[in-house]
């Protein structure tokens, strides 16, 4: 086997682009489940509207790249809006549904008939949305290292997406430890008591999902740009529970998990499938057991193998602690 060609595939993808988008998506749920307790099974929906506003204004309204990704965050703010004023008085479990019905609902209306001459359709928006962005890369030459290779669109996709990261969690970091926070995790704990002192818990849970899905629509944007694409069978529920795999595995209500459980996820996830795949080409394992047709379908059974022994043995994830997950379902 190839074992530098494997480590230098499951690193590029380590720190690559994906881990950036799931990182700034886990960050957001960190926000609504680790830090309040909401149950968002929609963050989907928050990272198609991110991609899509990006995308849209500038393709079809012809807005400049930077106002389009302005409008995002208030087009993300709104769907917080929608979504929130009818659901955030429903418990754990109701609002769960509510939220994946929502995303669902985004990702129908962007595949719908309906709009294909502003939406594309099921076959999304195409084209050079992200010129502004590109025309700013220094990067003429990819980076080709034993251990790392990026393309120059990539490098640039990298460097400016892990500074965005870096700058969501030092907000976040502020935030989660001001007063503000810690009324957060008092509402995560028992929401009657925050009630009883005072405290407005509805409007919290509000500003909560606001900036959760904000941060999501970051990363529906970084999505878009790094692809220069959108397409709407991107935003279905695997997103989302992607996502809580990233956030579970590095650990609930810690400010710096999501973006650890990202870069573990994405290495195995690549590692594996390396792995294998030299190993079926090689005969090392026979075409009777898994062929290369299987490949990437086997890959997700295994690192989900691994997963569940996780959770098994370390249910509060690799940097959690067992009380943040001690969520209270009526909430």
């Amino acid at each position: 086997m190839d074992f530098l060609f494997i480590i230098q595939q499951s690193l590029s993808s380590a720190i690559g682009v994906n881990t950036i988008i799931f990182a700034l998506a886990a960050i957001g749920l960190n926000m609504h489940f680790g830090y309040t307790g909401l149950l968002n099974f929609g963050q989907a929906g928050f990272l198609a509207v991110g991609a899509y506003t990006t995308a849209v204004l500038v393709v079809s309204f012809d807005f400049s790249l930077w106002a389009a990704l302005g409008m995002s965050v208030l087009a993300s703010v709104l769907f917080a809006l929608l979504l929130g004023v009818p659901t955030l008085r429903l418990r754990a479990d109701y609002l769960a549904i509510v939220t994946i019905a929502a995303a669902e609902i985004v990702r129908q209306i962007a595949r719908s008939a309906t709009f294909n001459d502003t939406l594309g359709g099921s076959d999304g928006i195409t084209g050079k949305f992200g010129k502004a962005y590109f025309d700013l890369n220094p990067f003429t030459e990819g980076l080709e290292t034993p251990i790392l290779r990026f393309s120059p669109n990539d490098l640039w996709v990298v460097i400016t997406g892990w500074l965005l990261v870096a700058a969501v969690l030092g907000f976040m970091w502020l935030i989660v430890n001001s007063p503000w926070g810690r009324v957060l995790k008092a509402i995560r704990e028992d929401e009657e008591a925050v009630r009883s002192i005072g405290k407005n818990v509805y409007l919290y849970k509000m500003q909560s999902l606001i900036l959760g899905g904000v941060i999501g629509s970051f990363g529906g944007a970084v999505y878009a740009l790094s692809r220069q694409s959108v397409q709407p069978d991107n935003y279905s529920t695997f997103l989302t529970f992607f996502a809580y795999t990233v956030l579970i595995l590095g650990g609930a209500a810690r400010v710096f998990s999501p973006v650890i459980g990202s870069i573990i996820f994405w290495f195995l996830l690549v590692f594996v499938e390396q792995v294998l795949r030299q190993a079926v080409e090689q005969n090392y394992i026979p075409d009777w057991l898994i062929n290369a047709n299987q490949v990437s379908q086997v890959r997700f059974m295994l690192v989900g193998l691994g997963l569940m022994l996780l959770m098994v043995f370390r249910p509060q994830g690799i940097f959690g602690d067992k009380k943040e997950l001690a969520l209270d379902a009526r909430a």
